[in-house]
């Protein structure tokens, strides 16, 4: 069968179970995805493992586990928010969120200053980008296409609601700079690992690791004010975004730029660790031997 049509499937079986099913059963059936999943995923179960023993230390295999476990089960959340944010309005989506340290964004968009706001694999970060299109008007926000075309088409569609404009991350550089010359907000991720042409060496968790320069670049090259941004699960099932102090590049180096972004995640992440989706090899490319 035809992996694009697999995908299709799922994705098909999700949002009937997601359209007709009250939240209680939702919820019961994404924590037992996320639990046998879990428990039958060893190759990223091992992956997470070891980014959590390079960022804790000091926690033990059982509670690394917990973490871990919540991981998936969060990852189980937001697909399933995904689908019920399709179509949604405006005023449904600022139901979901509340944002912290709001001043930041009301007087940086009242600078008439550039803005890029960036933020990583956190929380339910599909969500913060309709929240502040919802709430603060238009932005772009660069992402790569997926694998699979259909899938990408559907994803594409709930990404661009409330003026939202999608750039592909690769040679959409040109899009990147026209965003930020015509005012609209540009989002980055920016907490994955790179090449070394589009990264620098700093301490992240106190390991090296290669972080995301493209952020800091633009900023100097626009003028611009970088909003370190993060989403997260509150206690009433809504959603908290925080807004760090924006940055002007006018005043800083690119290295002092990218090493607050680094700072700002890492706070988050030490935060509520099981919000971050450490599926990736984060610490690979000075540590490689440890994902063996």
């Amino acid at each position: 069968m035809d992996k694009n049509y697999l995908y299709l499937s799922l994705y098909c079986i999700l949002k009937f179970c997601v359209n007709f099913f009250p939240d209680f059963i939702l919820n019961f059936i994404a924590k037992t995805i996320a639990r046998i999943t879990f428990w039958c995923n060893k190759k990223h179960r091992k992956i997470i493992d070891t980014n959590l023993q390079f960022c804790f230390p000091e926690k033990n295999k059982k509670q690394r586990d917990e973490i871990a476990l919540k991981i998936y089960q969060n990852f189980a959340d937001f697909g399933i928010d995904f689908i019920k944010n399709q179509n949604i309005s405006k005023e449904e989506v600022l139901k979901k969120v509340i944002f912290e340290n709001e001043d930041f964004l009301k007087q940086s968009l009242e600078s008439k200053k550039p803005i890029i706001l960036i933020t990583a694999h956190y929380g339910n970060w599909e969500l913060s980008s309709l929240a502040y299109a919802a709430k603060f008007g238009a932005i772009s926000i660069v992402g790569r296409a997926l694998d699979s075309k259909i899938m990408d088409k559907i994803l594409s569609k709930n990404r661009t609601q409330f003026n939202i404009e999608l750039i592909n991350k690769f040679g959409g550089l040109k899009k990147m700079f026209s965003c930020l010359k015509n005012k609209r907000t540009l989002g980055i991720l920016t907490d994955q690992d790179a090449t070394d042409n589009e990264s620098m060496v700093l301490n992240f968790f106190g390991h090296k690791v290669n972080f995301i320069v493209g952020a800091s670049v633009l900023a100097k090259k626009t003028n611009a004010l970088i909003i370190p941004s993060f989403i997260y699960k509150n206690e009433n099932k809504g959603y908290n975004i925080k807004c760090f102090k924006p940055m002007d590049a006018n005043n800083h180096s690119i290295e002092e730029l990218t090493l607050y972004q680094a700072k700002c995640c890492e706070e988050m992440i030490k935060f509520k660790p099981d919000e971050y989706f450490f599926f990736h090899k984060r610490f690979k490319r000075f540590h490689s031997q440890a994902y063996d």
